[in-house]
């Protein structure tokens, strides 16, 4: 498990000097900072480790198609696999694969949320599907760790604070 644990933190190797697509903050210490807030909220571990790891797939997914220099196409998706393959818990997958998701659900469900977004998050929606439908809404709102998908989009949110 250390062996798996160790490979999974090499993909961080250099994050503190790659920027965080448009933000004001690197790739290491949005994580860290996201992961940071989800210790404050007492969450669980699996949604401590999956908000340190939520983005991995900008990291892991280099080459690969981006949104027009705003990151990784899926790269949610990527960062779920890569866990999964890594031998993580189907629910810490589950929350990062899901957390470009809540986007999506919030921006339907919530126009003060989407009014929020950084330009650079707004930008990437479009990429990402857009707002959900009504019936993707319904159907997302029904996942059972539905809370703490949610939980890990407003840590992801506020994970961007170059002060911090």
């Amino acid at each position: 498990m250390l062996r798996r644990a160790d490979a999974l933190l090499l993909w961080f190797e250099g994050a503190s000097e790659r920027d965080y697509i448009g933000e004001p903050v690197s790739q290491l210490a949005h994580a860290l900072q996201c992961a940071a807030a989800a210790r404050q909220a007492h969450a669980p571990e699996e949604a401590v480790l999956a908000a340190l790891f939520h983005d991995v797939g900008h990291l892991a997914g280099a080459g690969l198609p981006e949104m027009d220099g705003l990151g990784v196409v899926d790269h949610e998706g990527i960062g779920a696999r890569l866990l999964e393959d890594a031998g993580c818990s189907k629910a810490m997958a589950e929350l990062v694969g899901n957390h470009v998701a809540a986007k999506r659900y919030l921006c339907f469900h919530d126009a003060a949320y989407r009014a929020k977004l950084s330009e650079a998050s707004r930008q990437t929606l479009a990429f990402q599907g857009g707002p959900m439908s009504a019936d993707e809404a319904a159907a997302f709102e029904a996942h059972p760790n539905f809370r703490w998908i949610l939980a890990l989009r407003s840590w992801d949110e506020r994970a961007k604070d170059p002060k911090a």
